[in-house]
């Protein structure tokens, strides 16, 4: 049995074809599929405080710092996938719908403790001149690393120290995201941290590290070696994504 359903696999894929705009695609030869090629994790922090989320699919990145727990950061996200960003013009809208659905479930907590989290999303616009668009509110960060070049900040961040955000998904004021977009090249990489990352190590190391020549995972097993040795207090998610068209 299982070598007549190998044998009629076989001669299923024989005659497979991709149909594009310009007719058939010779069977066997691989499709180009520009698309972000992403590792990410969350160090847990000692205060034993889970707070850190993050999605990672083909097109896009988002992660999210929120409290209590990680509720907050989980709405957010949730809200963002929802608005389907790959159809926005830009992803505001995505941002004001996750500011809506973290707004709506802190009003309905009554007088539990306020929900609110930062939130940082990218997403990869491809064709003939592809882009990656973003949208940054509270403490995190996103860089972009361009192909043989140094990192370069995309957003700032919306807090003093180890204050309070004065921008946050789910505050009571209105919401203004940061947001942006930068063209792409094969082989650059963006890289989207959360502020426990940075207080862990450093933006300074931080970028020596995103720039050393490793894979996206062998860079990201060396930030998790150095984390373990600062031993950050809280949550440190971060999430490397490079640019490949093949």
């Amino acid at each position: 049995m299982t070598l007549l359903v190998i044998s009629i696999l076989v001669g299923c894929l024989s005659v497979m074809t991709v149909r594009g705009r310009r007719g058939n695609w010779p069977a066997g030869m691989p499709v180009a599929r520009p698309r972000l090629v992403a590792v990410g994790g969350t160090y847990e922090g000692s205060r034993g405080r889970p707070s850190d989320a993050y999605v990672i699919q083909e097109r896009l990145v988002a992660a999210a710092r929120g409290g209590p727990a990680h509720t907050a950061a989980a709405l957010a996200l949730g809200a963002v996938v929802g608005a389907r960003p790959q159809y926005q013009e830009d992803l505001d809208e995505c941002a004001q719908a996750a500011h809506r659905a973290v707004r709506t479930a802190s009003l309905r907590g009554g007088a539990g403790p306020a929900l609110v989290t930062s939130l940082d999303v990218i997403l990869l616009e491809p064709g003939e001149n592809p882009r990656l668009r973003f949208a940054h509110v509270g403490d995190g960060a996103i860089w972009h690393c361009p192909k043989g070049a140094q990192p370069q900040p995309l957003t700032t961040s919306h807090s003093f120290g180890d204050g309070p955000p004065l921008r946050g998904i789910g505050l009571p004021s209105e919401l203004n995201a940061e947001v942006g977009s930068v063209p792409l090249r094969p082989g650059d990489r963006v890289v989207v941290v959360t502020s426990g990352a940075i207080r862990a190590l450093g933006a300074a190391r931080m970028k020596e590290l995103f720039t050393g020549g490793m894979s996206p995972s062998a860079c990201l097993d060396r930030l998790y070696d150095e984390m373990a040795a600062a031993d950050p207090k809280d949550d440190a998610t971060v999430i490397i994504a490079d640019y490949v068209t093949a």
